[in-house]
């Protein structure tokens, strides 16, 4: 079976390449292409083999490993010269360290940002020197416990001054919300503002509802929509939900939509949630459809 495949796909590309031949004015052929002569079926399925594994490529490059299309050549050339070294021992060493490099890049950009809120700032050459030294077990100025235990205690003290810092950002925000005159605050702490107001009954907090909603944080970033969805509205029980949904679901009439700002007492407290951090306010609009009819009793 597989060698009639094999057979039937050495037949498709030089039927192709004989309808191509007929273009071959129309088409601009590098010199390199041109020089290039597929004399058996082995020549034209290695060809054909190389064009199918470059399907999704450019997108893997430039989404994924972060390259610059424009600089396509000097790709070329790093592949061509790792295949012609696949299994020299330094080479790969010296690829190794470059995938090394590129993996905790990310992970050094968030420490760096993590590190602001205890005024402190990594410099990159003391890293590298002692990153190097350590992973080629070479004597270091510290040993591994007192390294882990200075890193370690610093990381923890930043990260708890970040969160102390956005803590009291999204109190003063939520200070500052519930001064607008349309704002409306309940004696739990929850916000609302009605953009429309609905005349159908009110859901209990035992009840199904069907909504549409878009959430996001302070910052704008939005977290969840469910108009980017399709369908566009979600069903659940009113009290499945976070204490601020529960509260605001049960006071809004069907037909309204309103913009809920929910402290974070109200939501996920000190929890992270996805891209929700601790001590996030939450901003949802929220259009309530309908009450979903409960199931007769018998």
């Amino acid at each position: 079976m597989k060698k009639v495949f094999v057979l039937f796909v050495l037949s498709l590309i030089i039927a192709v390449q004989g309808s191509q031949a007929k273009d071959n004015k129309k088409v601009k052929v590098p010199e390199k292409a041109r020089s290039l002569k597929l004399v058996t079926k082995a020549d034209t399925l290695s060809y054909a083999a190389g064009v199918t594994m470059t399907n999704g490529l450019r997108p893997y490059l430039e989404q994924q490993l972060k390259v610059d299309t424009a600089y396509m050549a000097l790709f070329s050339k790093g592949f061509m010269e790792a295949r012609a070294k696949m299994g020299d021992k330094e080479f790969d060493a010296y690829v190794a360290g470059m995938r090394v490099a590129q993996m905790i890049a990310p992970q050094l950009q968030k420490m760096s940002e993590d590190l602001k809120a205890a005024s402190v700032t990594l410099d990159n050459r003391i890293f590298d020197e002692a990153f190097t030294a350590a992973a080629s077990s070479q004597p270091t100025l510290l040993p591994m416990d007192a390294a882990e235990k200075v890193f370690r205690s610093t990381i923890e003290a930043a990260s708890e001054a970040a969160s102390a810092a956005y803590k009291q950002r999204n109190e003063q925000w939520l200070q500052e919300n519930a001064r607008k005159a349309d704002v409306k605050t309940t004696t739990s702490g929850l916000q609302y503002k009605v953009i429309k107001a609905g005349n159908g009954p009110m859901p209990k907090a035992t009840d199904r509802v069907t909504v549409k909603y878009a959430g996001k944080t302070i910052d704008g970033v939005e977290f969840d929509s469910s108009y980017k969805r399709n369908p566009q509205t979600t069903t659940f029980g009113c009290n499945e939900v976070i204490k601020g949904w529960t509260e605001a679901l049960t006071m809004m009439p069907v037909g309204s939509k309103w913009e809920l700002y929910i402290p974070q007492e109200l939501a996920y407290g000190t929890r992270q949630a996805g891209q929700i951090k601790p001590y996030s306010t939450l901003i949802f609009t929220v259009e309530l459809v309908s009450i979903e009819s409960s199931p007769a009793k018998k």
